[in-house]
């Protein structure tokens, strides 16, 4: 038997998908029993070598209604009309492969809700790390464990910009208009930069590793226009590097909130197992019991990657349907029906690294010290600079672990001292 697909979107994504079902030799069995029997595009006067003219269409309804087809990918990106292309092929009783995760962040208990009462698939290894297989891990791989902690750097834009200002010194605005140049961010950067994608990634990624659905909004975020030359200059010094992290980890004890996620630039020792991952590369740091500590990495976007995954994601949809006809293959479902209780990050305990600038005058040190210790914030180093420029000094420390609550009660109690001229940065430290 034949299997056919329907492919929403003939981008660099699908373009790829298109060219591993061209060429199924060497590759898995399964391919030759599948079929791209209808392909859905925005516009038809684009000029495409990938794909046989005459199964394309401008109308990408017709494909999800179209009864012939078994399985529909989609990787036309977006909102919508993204969600509810979804939604109706599954309405259809269609199996869906996605690489959207804006939509499965957003809108994720929709669609898994809907699969569940048809019976169907929806598979979306493509919707965080591209071609790195951690979904697909975390539903089965790794299904006998307890998973304590998932830390990644999921975004290669910004990994791309961190790593350049690490290596070469460069200024956030000079590397970011470098990426943008190379095809590495968009013109619009505001979803790499700013933390939305890897917001995005976190969300789908926490609720496998944790059962629970988790809510977008309940994530901590911040991006890294903050970062300057000067911070990785202080970073190496410190024996830091400084990457965009994702952070889910359980937390024991704390009321009935026991997770903790959250998105932001932090300074990580050099002999941690993800200060090593340079470039678009991105990496996924997994613990559990009884496994230990597990680490993914490789390219995490590009046509390559997410082909990949799509295609993978459509052999074991048709390695199911082949083997289990008539049922559903729990283990390529999505169970979860509560959604997790996401801790504040006013509880978080971390340490952090403050960079100010103060007016270079005597007893500026004492100030700092009275600020920090009348909120229980304990320092781990201090870093003093001469004057940098009209007449401010530059000062750096590092807390010991300490409560995010403390912390910023510290540094607001900092602002208002008139020996202080500003703090230019704030991160935390893993």
């Amino acid at each position: 038997m034949t299997y056919k697909v329907g492919l929403l979107g003939l981008g660099t994504v699908g373009t790829g998908v298109a060219k591993i079902f061209q060429d199924p030799n060497g590759r898995h069995p399964l391919l030759p029993d599948i079929d791209i029997a209808r392909v859905g595009v925005r516009s038809l006067n684009k000029q495409r070598e990938a794909i046989a003219s005459n199964i394309v269409t401008e109308d990408l309804e017709a494909i999800v209604n179209d009864p012939a087809i078994d399985i529909v990918v989609e990787v036309i990106g977006g909102i919508e009309p993204a969600k509810s292309l979804i939604l109706k092929a599954i309405a259809n009783g269609k199996h869906v492969v996605t690489a959207n995760k804006a939509v499965i962040a957003r809108h994720g208990h929709e669609i898994f809700a809907a699969a569940k009462e048809k019976g169907v698939y929806v598979m979306l290894e493509a919707a965080a790390c591209g071609g790195i297989p951690v979904i697909q891990a975390l539903k089965q791989s790794l299904g006998g464990n307890r998973i304590t902690e998932l830390t990644g750097i999921v975004n290669g834009t910004t990994n791309y910009i961190l790593s350049r200002m690490y290596f070469e010194g460069a200024d956030f605005d000079a590397t970011l208009a470098e990426a943008q140049q190379l095809g590495y961010a968009e013109a619009d950067p505001t979803a790499d930069v700013d933390g939305y994608d890897a917001a995005d990634k976190m969300a789908i990624l926490a609720s496998l590793a944790f059962g629970d659905r988790v809510k977008l909004e309940d994530i901590y975020r911040e991006g890294i226009r903050s970062i300057t030359s000067a911070d990785i200059g202080y970073a190496k010094e410190l024996g830091f590097t400084i990457k965009l992290l994702g952070i889910a980890r359980r937390v024991e004890g704390k009321d009935d909130s026991n997770l903790e996620i959250r998105v932001h630039p932090t300074m990580i020792p050099l002999q941690h197992p993800l200060a090593n991952i340079h470039g678009v590369t991105n990496a996924v740091r997994i613990e559990g019991d009884p496994i230990g500590e597990v680490v993914f990495s490789g390219p995490g976007a590009g046509a390559g990657a997410t082909a990949s995954a799509v295609v993978a994601d459509i052999i074991n949809v048709v390695a199911a349907l082949k083997s289990m006809p008539n049922q559903v293959n729990q283990l390529m479902g999505y169970p979860h029906e509560n959604y997790a209780k996401i801790a504040p990050i006013a509880n978080t305990v971390t340490q952090f690294y403050a960079r100010l600038l103060t007016h270079d005058k005597s007893g500026v040190i004492g100030d700092l010290g009275t600020a920090f210790g009348k909120h229980c914030v304990s320092l781990n180093a201090i870093l003093q600079k001469t004057t940098v420029h009209d007449g401010l000094a530059e000062i750096v420390v590092v807390t010991q672990r300490v409560s995010e609550l403390n912390f910023q009660q510290a540094i607001a109690t900092i602002r208002e001292l008139p020996t202080l001229h500003s703090i230019p940065t704030v991160l935390r430290v893993l």
